[in-house]
């Protein structure tokens, strides 16, 4: 369907109709919350159950986790030349968040008092790995090699079963082998998310789900938020271009429709060339136009939007960089079309989409971590912050607050010897 050009102005954020962020259907509420339910409550066998319901296979228990010899038999059925292929991409992956993690630091106070944060991998990880017509197998190591990085000890790998032969496709067993992935699982939908954020006799709770997936895995990853961690709330994958009358057209159309092949697809182009708006309109359907007075104004516009993927296709891309505030990932230049993103280039191609770049992060080493904050201080530095204590204490009506900072200080005698002060309250 042929949309009209937008000009950018006041009004075009609601003309676009730009929903930011995700919204619940009732329907898909209420069946999801089904499902999890009877996972929490039956466990493997409510799998089982919905294994056979939605992917059309009758699985036996058994077979639920993939075995040393499943994956042995995917080695024959690849070709051979994947191995080292993977071996790239991999050591692009796993460069790229090696240098990003975020690192401990501490502040040495007057007094002996010490503040400090250090950082900390998450234990357990849940991946999801979409199956569909095409199993996602670099979604396989833009999510498991950050997390290794990351220093996670656990990561389990939930991937739909083919539904006429219950298998999972060799490619995805070799990748989730050669990083080191132990435990996978022939389960899909939002009982698979149920699984891991509950826990069965099979599957083991985890402590952060990541990982793309259809309407009912996104929901499902909604409603587990709280019990457990999730990356975000995705929806279908956009792109937006801000390119100039001098961008190559070809390239433009290409990249567009590249992001229309995943079900559901947005793409958005803005433009200060009404040329390029001409033609791409007539070129790829159901692509939103805008049109703006200039490149500036332009980023305006994208920040607006918020997308997911960012090319800028002009003839200084790197200049226009320090205006965008709002998208998932940058790509810069009429050489690095997003789908260098989506498999090689090496940061992760989990990024926030439906204009949540607007608070949300790409999925990297840093969603693995968490911080932990250290504070001590010494008698002489709790003295001096005593009264102030007093005060917000008697304020906020907390009296044994006080009386905890006060126990240090009442009759207090001689060191017992093991480095303790004996009080008498």
């Amino acid at each position: 369907m042929t949309q009209p050009i937008i000009a950018w102005d006041k009004q075009a954020p609601k003309k676009i109709g730009r929903f930011y962020g995700y919204e619940v259907d009732k329907d898909l509420f209420k069946k999801v919350n089904r499902i999890l339910q009877e996972v929490k409550t039956r466990g493997d066998q409510a799998i089982i159950r919905y294994t056979r319901n939605f992917d059309g296979i009758e699985l036996p228990l058994k077979r639920l986790a993939v075995s040393e010899g499943d994956i042995n038999r995917a080695y024959e059925k690849i070709h051979f030349e994947f191995v080292p292929l993977l071996k790239q991409i991999r050591d692009n992956v796993k460069t790229y968040y090696e240098s990003e993690l975020k690192e401990s630091f501490s502040i040495k106070g007057k007094d002996g008092i010490y503040l400090g944060k250090q950082y900390r991998p998450i234990e357990r990880v849940g991946v999801y790995i979409p199956g569909g017509t095409a199993p996602l197998v670099s979604t396989v190591y833009m999510t498991v090699i950050p997390a290794k990085v990351a220093g996670v000890k656990e990561i389990s790998i939930a991937t739909p079963p083919n539904h006429e032969t219950g298998e999972i496709d060799p490619h995805i067993l070799v990748v989730a082998n050669l990083l080191g992935v132990k435990k996978i699982y022939r389960m899909g939908g939002a009982q698979a998310i149920a699984a891991f954020a509950f826990g069965t006799r099979t599957i083991q709770k985890v402590d952060k789900i990541v990982g793309p997936g259809n309407q009912y895995v996104t929901e499902a990853k909604r409603q587990v938020y709280g019990f457990v961690d999730i990356d975000m709330v995705a929806g279908p994958s956009e792109v937006a271009i801000l390119a100039d009358a001098e961008a190559n057209s070809n390239y433009v159309t290409c990249d567009l429709l590249a992001q229309a092949e995943h079900f559901g697809g947005t793409s958005y182009l803005v433009t200060n060339s009404k040329k390029l708006a001409e033609l791409i309109r007539k070129r790829v359907e159901n692509c939103t136009v805008i049109v703006v007075k200039n490149l500036k104004e332009g980023c305006e516009a994208v920040n607006e939007i918020a997308p997911e993927h960012l090319e800028i296709m002009t003839q200084k891309p790197e200049s226009l960089l320090k205006y965008i505030t709002h998208a998932g990932a940058v790509f810069l230049g009429s050489y690095s079309p997003a789908v260098i993103g989506d498999y090689i280039a090496g940061p992760s191609h989990v990024l926030p989409t439906s204009g949540t770049a607007r608070y949300f992060s790409p999925l990297s080493s840093a969603s693995f971590v968490k911080g932990m904050q250290v504070i001590s201080y010494t008698k002489d530095a709790l003295s001096k912050v005593r009264e102030a204590i007093r005060k917000l204490t008697e304020m906020e009506g907390l009296i044994l607050h006080r009386i905890s900072i006060e126990s240090r200080f009442i009759n207090s005698s001689k060191n017992t010897g093991d480095g303790k002060e004996k009080t008498n309250a």
